[in-house]
């Protein structure tokens, strides 16, 4: 029997922050709804509402009754319904279909549009704004959300209206899973079928992993939160000085993007509300030179002098018309309460640096992200520029500290639960890939352990009990040397090259000393789409050596662009499809998104697909043990291992090894004549670990 579901559930605000899982101890269950696909009955299950609960169990044993004559359950968002069935409970080992995860295959990665400036818009997949999109008979209205802004619960909201917002969800789910089967029963969404199945699998596998969690050391947390608010002091003082001695007298809000835009690249906005669009249109890069050049002031050093006005005191007081003063004073206007005035020096001020495109350009100016700083780092080292490169690497840590306290450090604190497990949210649907992505915290942006030592606060549940991370071996670098058919770089796989090493000696032969660690992420960017535009003369230099040295790769990456422009999408090799609409070629011959077009390929068949279906295999092979699966992070994946099970673990981790090409073939039936690799590290928490 196929049978829709949807459930309606507490909300929990706490720190700051909405909670809408079945792990936090005030969410309550309230409400499950079933909808049978052929007949349209509806049955609506009431378990904790004000007005009706299920104190009995009767409720309960009609709903577990008709999920064990289910084979395929029908939901929307399958990571926040079947959590909660589980927890409140309820037995269900059949097959989903997820109408989301459903969309998001169908759409081909065309959820998510490029800005002219690089910037990433998203499409809705709700339930709603698919049906919209659609033009499926939505009845669903904002009266929950009247409900929730006046403040109550959804236990709270009366039974006849919360009732009828839970029939429309299920009424509109059954038809778009209607709709979508019409879709996937078309020639050209053939491949997307099995593609949709394996999503489906691994939604579930997420969900598992999701109610399992990962146990948190709270202490080890406060010592990491102690460690780095004192680095983030002294970081701060150490920037003020320097923004002094590249400023003059003007004063610098460090966590001001407008004013460190200023401070790095010499120049000020003249108007922030036409800014943006202003280089919309701009094409070469002569026009957006002068774009930049005719909407933007050089940023002058500045003295300061006690201003005349206030005499130093920043206020004044007024004079009446009997000519005596106010007794309240007023702030003073020219020096803006500070007591003194700024005079202009004809000296440059700040680094004046030059942002090389316009996709650089953002709100405040131009950007000061990591990417960016980087590469003017790069640059600042090619020119000697000693004292820039100091700078700009005490603001990328700074960027990086106060990122990984809010993010990691709070955001862990904040959702990990009573019992001091935080429950891993790893999401299918929000990039273009397949890749995963995280929230509540975002566990895929994991620091490495050298710059933020966050990973040592995750450790084993059990007494004794160790944690593994279980890695893949330069899985992009060998996923594009499979898919090019690159002689020389499935040579060098096969030989053990070090392809990272190789990638750092080019760098540092063409002038610029840098480390294999610094050189992993200039081996992959030729992979991901990047060319050397933009980048230090040395790096740049890789760039061109990569095209020469790979050029079965190369080829590759012209034989995607020729296919995206003639069918305007192309197809991975596993099956899976991204949309490319408008795409055309451009004058210098390459097309149009192409960065993308050489990305989408390596990342989604690597991420996307390779990762996820062994994931599901290792959650297969420990399902008799109590080790579990409890994160994955783009190609790696993190084990809790119980202290029994530690021989039994290793053993499955080297039996996957040699089984990993005929997992991929089992799945996509795709012969890879390039070995794939896990390689383990194994300690007391996530951090501390080493090579089994």
């Amino acid at each position: 029997m196929e049978l829709v579901l949807d459930v309606e559930n507490t909300v929990t605000h706490r720190g700051g922050k909405m909670h809408l899982d079945p792990f936090e101890a005030s969410n309550k269950l309230v409400q499950v709804g079933i909808q049978e696909v052929r007949s349209g009955k509806q049955d609506i299950y009431n378990f904790d509402h004000l007005e009706a609960n299920d104190s009995e169990g009767h409720q309960a044993k009609a709903l577990q009754s008709k999920l064990d004559d289910t084979t395929v359950l029908i939901v929307h968002n399958g990571q926040h319904d079947m959590p909660w069935l589980w927890e409140s409970g309820f037995t269900y080992t059949g097959d989903i279909y997820d109408t989301m995860l459903g969309e998001y295959v169908l759409m081909r990665g065309n959820h998510i549009e490029m800005t002219y400036t690089g910037a990433f818009k998203k499409k809705s997949l709700s339930l709603g704004e698919c049906a919209i999109r659609r033009k499926l008979d939505c009845q669903k209205d904002d009266t929950l959300k009247r409900y929730f802004k006046e403040g109550y619960n959804t236990n709270e909201i009366p039974l006849k209206e919360l009732t009828y917002y839970l029939e429309c969800d299920l009424s509109t789910t059954r038809d778009l899973y209607i709709d979508q089967l019409g879709d996937y029963a078309k020639p050209e969404s053939e491949s997307l079928i099995n593609i949709r199945d394996i999503t489906f699998k691994v939604c579930l596998c997420l969900s598992r992993m999701y109610s399992s969690g990962i146990k948190v050391d709270l202490d080890a947390l406060d010592s990491v939160r102690k460690e780095f608010e004192k680095e983030k002091v002294d970081i701060e003082g150490r920037l003020q000085t320097k923004v002094r001695k590249l400023m003059g007298d003007t004063p610098i809000n460090l966590n001001s993007p407008a004013q460190m835009s200023e401070v790095v690249y010499s120049k000020r906005v003249n108007n922030k509300k036409e800014w943006v669009i202003l280089f919309e249109h701009t094409k070469t890069d002569k026009e957006y030179r002068d774009a930049v050049n005719a909407n933007s002031t050089q940023v002058r050093r500045t003295t300061a002098f006690t201003c005349p006005d206030c005499n130093g005191i920043g206020s004044v007081h007024r004079i009446k018309k009997d000519g005596t003063k106010f007794a309240r004073a007023n702030k003073c206007k020219p020096c803006e309460a500070r007591g003194y005035q700024l005079k202009k020096t004809n000296e440059l001020a700040g680094l004046g640096f030059m942002p090389p495109s316009k996709q650089w350009v953002s709100a405040n100016g131009f950007s000061t992200g990591k990417d960016n700083l980087d590469k003017l780092m790069s640059t600042a080292k090619s020119n000697g520029m000693d004292s820039a490169v100091d700078f700009l690497g005490d603001l990328k840590r700074l960027s990086a500290i106060s990122s990984y306290l809010s993010s990691f450090v709070e955001g862990i604190s904040v959702y990990t639960k009573h019992d001091g497990v935080l429950h891993v949210a790893l999401t299918q649907h929000i990039t273009s890939t397949g890749r995963f992505s995280g929230r509540n915290p975002n566990m895929q942006n994991m620091p490495r352990g050298g710059t933020f030592p966050v990973k040592k606060v995750f450790v084993s549940r059990w007494d004794g009990g160790k944690i593994m991370e279980a890695d893949f071996a330069q899985l992009e670098f060998r996923v594009a040397a499979f898919l090019s058919q690159d002689a020389t770089a499935i040579k060098e796989i096969y030989t053990g090259f070090d392809v990272h090493n190789y990638t750092a000696k080019v760098i540092t032969d063409a002038g610029q000393p840098t480390s294999r660690q610094e050189g992993k992420s200039h081996t992959f960017a030729p992979l991901f789409g990047a060319t050397g535009y933009g980048r230090s003369p040395a790096e740049a230099a890789y760039y061109t050596h990569f095209i020469k040295k790979y050029k079965g790769i190369a080829a590759w990456h012209k034989k995607l662009g020729d296919e995206a422009i003639r069918f305007q999408k192309i197809t991975n090799v596993g099956g899976r499809q991204y949309a490319f609409p408008n795409t055309e070629r451009r004058p210098n011959g390459m097309p149009t998104n192409f960065t993308m077009i050489k990305n989408y390929p390596v990342q989604g068949f690597a991420t996307g697909d390779v990762v996820p279906v062994v994931l599901l295999e290792l959650e297969s092979r420990l399902q008799s043990m109590r080790s579990l699966v409890v994160n994955s992070v783009h190609d790696s994946m993190v084990i809790d291992i119980h202290p029994y099970e530690e021989a039994q673990v290793i053993a499955i981790i080297n039996t996957l090894n040699m089984d990993l090409n005929d997992i991929i073939y089992e799945y996509y039936k795709v012969k890879m004549n390039v070995p794939l690799l896990l390689e383990a590290k194994i300690g007391p928490n996530w951090l501390d670990t080493i090579d089994v």
